[in-house]
């Protein structure tokens, strides 16, 4: 887990980076649109949206639910897991939206597109950030420790 502002900054960056892209091209493949042009072409403005929507909306509630859930919080693990599950949860609450709205625009039919689109997206985000993007970016960022420019100033 990040330890300071720096860490907390590039660990955010990485994980929704890897999230985004994995998402999309998951998305991508289920309405049969995969193409690298149409992955990329979404790349950035789904990352600068993501990105905000952590910063800005997500992180701060999601924590506090978590901290505030019945988890062991001497348990790394345990804390891990409550943090990334609430996390994931709004992160696909709202990506999801965006996804409907990109694809689809606001229709009559918006509240059904964006109930399959949230359940579909849960049942990939949440095992793949608990088990590979969440641990290898937690090992990247502890290799990235050993770098003097993640390291604050005091």
């Amino acid at each position: 887990m990040p330890q300071n502002k720096k860490e907390g900054l590039f660990f955010t960056t990485i994980v929704c980076f890897s999230m985004v892209m994995t998402m999309s091209a998951y998305n991508l493949l289920l309405h049969g649109q995969f193409s690298l042009s149409n992955l990329f072409g979404g790349l950035v403005p789904g990352f600068i949206v993501a990105f905000l929507l952590d910063v800005l909306v997500v992180s701060s509630p999601a924590k506090k639910i978590a901290f505030a859930l019945p988890v062991n919080k001497e348990k790394k693990i345990q804390l891990i897991i409550a943090v990334s599950s609430c996390m994931v949860l709004g992160m696909v609450f709202f990506m999801s939206m965006y996804g409907v709205v990109m694809q689809f625009g606001f229709t009559k039919n918006f509240l059904s597109y964006y109930i399959g689109a949230f359940a579909t997206n849960l049942i990939m985000a949440l095992p793949l950030q608990l088990l590979v993007v969440g641990p290898v970016c937690r090992m990247i960022l502890r290799k990235s420790r050993q770098r003097s420019w993640l390291k604050e100033k005091i």
